[in-house]
């Protein structure tokens, strides 16, 4: 198995990467986080790699950290997630969002990942709900008030009109124990401040 790519990127077209190691060019798929924090063509880079042999095919996926790594390994372990399923998903969701949306069990987020409907984020909440550690361990799902809370205020701040984003990062902030009110006032300020 291939664990890990260090060499010259040679080529860079989104989602492929081709990393010289040594004379030899590995072909690699990238989720567009790892794809934008490449350096240029030319100089020397460090992947780590996710080796999947099918019967037509030997892939390559490539990451620039060991967290977006065991992500995608996770998603595959999802029924109906596939690798072609598990970049898209990375390449439009950082590893904190999707383990946030898996804390607070919000699907709004996976279904705008292009080829992800109702039915797969569902399934990838369900699978997922007990996989994911938030900021070092912990878990936002840890218990039922304060996932409900969280949710709730998430909830708040997108009738509001913040979008997901802005309102996932707020009440990502919020201590596990707040009250709804207390977390709806806190995320106020928080961003009316960015």
């Amino acid at each position: 198995m291939i664990a890990r790519l260090s060499g010259i990127l040679v080529e860079k077209t989104p989602p492929q990467v081709v990393i010289d190691c040594h004379g030899v060019g590995y072909e690699c798929e990238v989720p567009m986080s790892t794809f934008y924090n490449l350096p240029a063509t030319g100089e020397k880079v460090v992947l780590l790699t996710q080796f999947i042999v099918r019967e037509d095919a030997q892939l390559l996926y490539g990451f620039g950290s060991d967290q977006e790594r065991a992500t995608f390994r996770q998603l595959l372990k999802v029924n109906g997630v596939g690798a072609k399923s598990a970049l898209a998903i990375l390449s439009g969701l950082s590893v904190d969002d999707l383990a946030q949306a898996v804390a607070l069990q919000e699907t709004g987020l996976l279904i705008k990942v292009p080829g992800i409907g109702k039915k797969t984020a569902e399934r990838l909440l369900l699978e997922l709900k007990d996989k994911f550690a938030i900021d070092g361990g912990t878990a936002l799902a840890g218990s039922n008030p304060a996932k409900s809370a969280s949710s709730d205020v998430l909830n708040a701040l997108l009738a509001l009109g913040y979008n997901e984003r802005e309102a996932l990062a707020a009440v990502k902030q919020l201590p596990a124990d707040i009250a709804v009110a207390e977390g709806i006032k806190l995320s106020l300020k928080s961003l009316s401040k960015t």
